[in-house]
């Protein structure tokens, strides 16, 4: 039967907790007035539900590149003085797929984010549980890190760092490569898409929407590549913490 604790891992035969939780070293918080235990929980399916969401939101981001291409092609035929029945009703179609696109990523966004922040708190507290004291960020930071101005531009990468680090198999934490690369497409993609969004809100005119549509492709297809890294490093992520925890807790060498 599963472990009453965690529900992730077979319980010893003849109890109910398995061996992780069964230690108290596997389980128990750092010593001190106040400190919550805490115990592993399994990241499995909260990362597959993350990554299935960063999943469609590559789609949207996918749809909405073809729709911005669209919206070049034909702001080109205005531009050069095509005026007929043919270009204005896919200047119109355009334009619809162009809006579709947008209502739709602020959706996909807005429930990847909070199921997202949901899955880094359940591997921030099992990181807890494997390296009590290899967190330079309070826990409450997994949320508030994403929202108080200033600090967003690099705390959440230092709290995902220190769960890598807690997170790795062996004496030596692996490299960091794809968490700078999510992490700086994650950047890319707010800064350089808002500025963007905003510029093509204010153009009016065919040759200002046709201007302003390939830089627009362009933060699309980043859009594209961070959520496609993202769901990488959850996937990655999820499946260290899954390999840690079945080798149970370290044993002491004896001397």
């Amino acid at each position: 039967m599963l472990c009453s604790r965690c529900q992730h891992f077979e319980a010893a035969p003849d109890g109910v907790l398995c061996a992780v939780c069964a230690t108290p070293a596997g389980y128990a918080a750092p010593p001190g007035a106040g400190t919550p235990k805490v115990w592993l929980r399994s990241p499995v399916g909260l990362g597959w539900a993350t990554v299935a969401l960063l999943g469609l939101a590559a789609a949207v981001d996918l749809f909405a590149v073809v729709a911005d291409y669209l919206r070049y092609d034909v702001t080109g035929d205005l531009v050069s003085g095509d005026g007929g029945a043919g270009v204005l009703d896919r200047a119109d179609t355009s334009d619809a797929l162009t809006g579709l696109a947008a209502v739709a990523q602020v959706g996909v966004l807005l429930v990847c984010a909070v199921v997202f922040v949901i899955w880094l708190w359940r591997v921030r507290v099992n990181a807890e549980v494997f390296a009590p004291d290899g967190h330079r960020k309070a826990r409450g930071w997994v949320i508030a890190g994403w929202i108080v101005p200033f600090v967003s531009l690099w705390y959440p990468r230092r709290i995902v760092l220190d769960v890598w680090d807690a997170s790795s198999v062996g004496d030596r934490p692996r490299g960091h490569a794809l968490v700078n690369i999510w992490w700086t497409l994650w950047l890319l993609t707010n800064v350089v898409g808002r500025f963007l969004a905003n510029m093509v809100g204010e153009a009016d005119t065919a040759q200002e929407i046709h201007d302003a549509m390939l830089p627009m492709l362009f933060a699309d297809a980043v859009d594209l590549a961070a959520a496609l890294v993202a769901a990488a490093l959850v996937l990655r992520l999820t499946r260290m913490q899954d390999e840690k925890a079945r080798r149970g807790p370290m044993v002491p060498a004896a001397v």
